[in-house]
């Protein structure tokens, strides 16, 4: 099984992702895309028909993100047209599985050159319509009645009451987040894989991260009202369904502590990231320089009534791969869906938390659910070259309780 290197990252900013007030609300989600795979192809100076694939994730794939963005987005971003693509969807895990597909592809020695990544509008998501009572199950009721899923945000709030962790807790690592991206963003901890948006006519729609907010307080923090508590309740459809019922089927006696709110949650934005990936001997036919190889990726399942909880055992998976265990990680990705997720991690894991999410983290950055996983692998590799350190690890959560991680190794 020969390795695959990564060449390079790159990604767009983060835009608030609201229709008419998100700097890439009204940017097609196809030329978000295609934003990072020009300047990808640009600056490493690619032989676009020679990839062997384009792979994205995507979380709402219809409308403008449908009819398979990955080969749009190439196509758009002056891809030969030589260079296929393919879109997928395993929600929030979307962006990583398309990078671990990729590196698959590469070490199975089917293929030697791979881009892969991930887009979301989220500003533009919100406009489809949503004929599912909010429920992730597709309104199936027989799977309903053998798995109850809830809503993310009820999930991370039940998930809290059964670990024992706080609205303190959360609170607190959320006020983390953003004072560590802060700091970052006025560093320039992000700038070797930021890439500028621009419209059509060429002006600039965005340059710079739009979503943090460096003035939170805990004091702010916790005057916020928990965002899930009046929906626990609330009807989803005419025969008595509620995220409660969903709750109960699971865990009849549980008294829900509602602890997440905008602040302790991850943002709602726009945008894209990617992955150069190719063989070593692709690379070094073609004067590619490696910045890390791909130790391991793995993927599990967890419980899908408390969806958040399989970063764990993905982590867990993937250092038996490598033959590595938890004191060879340096540096740590856990993407904050929620604060409950990195926070119960860390727990369950013992890790210190001074070597993760270090830059903050999707609560203070915003997570654009189908890119997210392409973003913080590019964010882990940046960071382990800014503190010369060697390995490093990125997981995060998915809906129906699943999720992707992948061990990274600088060369």
């Amino acid at each position: 099984m020969q390795e695959a290197w990564i060449i390079d990252t790159a990604r767009t900013p983060r835009g608030v992702g609201k229709v008419g007030k998100g700097a890439l609300s009204e940017v097609h989600p196809q030329r978000i895309l295609s934003t990072v795979l020009k300047a990808l192809a640009e600056r490493n100076n690619l032989n676009t028909a020679e990839i062997d694939d384009v792979i994205a994730g995507c979380g709402s794939q219809w409308g403008k993100q449908g009819a398979c963005i990955a080969r749009m987005a190439a196509l758009d971003a002056g891809y030969a047209n030589e260079a296929p693509g393919m879109s997928l969807d395993r929600f929030c895990g979307s962006g990583m599985t398309a990078v671990n597909l990729a590196a698959m592809g590469i070490m199975s020695g089917m293929q030697q050159l791979v881009v892969a990544g991930g887009v979301e509008s989220m500003s533009y998501g919100s406009t489809l319509p949503r004929t599912t009572g909010g429920v992730i199950d597709g309104d199936n009721k027989h799977l309903r009645a053998i798995h109850p899923q809830p809503h993310q945000g009820v999930c991370a709030d039940v998930v809290a009451t059964l670990e024992g962790i706080t609205r303190e807790d959360v609170d607190n690592l959320a006020y983390e987040s953003q004072q560590r991206a802060d700091h970052a963003i006025r560093n320039g901890h992000f700038n070797k894989s930021l890439v500028t948006v621009h419209h059509d006519d060429g002006s600039v729609a965005l340059d710079h991260e739009e979503f943090p907010r460096p003035q939170t307080t805990l004091e702010g923090l916790a005057a916020l009202k928990p965002a899930f508590a009046a929906m626990y309740e609330y009807p989803l459809d005419d025969e008595g369904l509620s995220y409660a019922r969903l709750v109960r089927q699971t865990y009849p006696d549980l008294k829900v502590e509602h602890i997440h709110h905008a602040g302790n949650s991850s943002g709602v934005v726009d945008g894209a990231g990617a992955v150069v990936l190719a063989s070593p001997e692709y690379a070094k036919a073609h004067g590619l320089k490696p910045r890390a190889r791909i130790r391991a990726v793995s993927n599990a399942g967890d419980s899908p009534e408390l969806m958040l909880n399989a970063p764990v055992p993905a982590a867990l998976k993937a250092l038996q791969l490598a033959g590595m265990t938890l004191n060879d990680i340096e540096l740590f990705e856990i993407n904050e869906a929620f604060a409950v997720v990195p926070l119960r991690f860390m727990r369950k894991l013992g890790i210190d938390p001074a070597i993760v999410n270090v830059n903050g983290g999707a609560m203070a950055l915003g997570h654009p659910i189908g890119a997210t996983g392409a973003i913080i692998i590019g964010t882990l590799l940046d960071e382990l070259e800014r503190r010369d350190q060697s390995v490093g690890m990125a997981t995060l959560c998915a809906a129906g309780g699943m999720a992707p991680a992948v061990i990274i190794e600088r060369m």
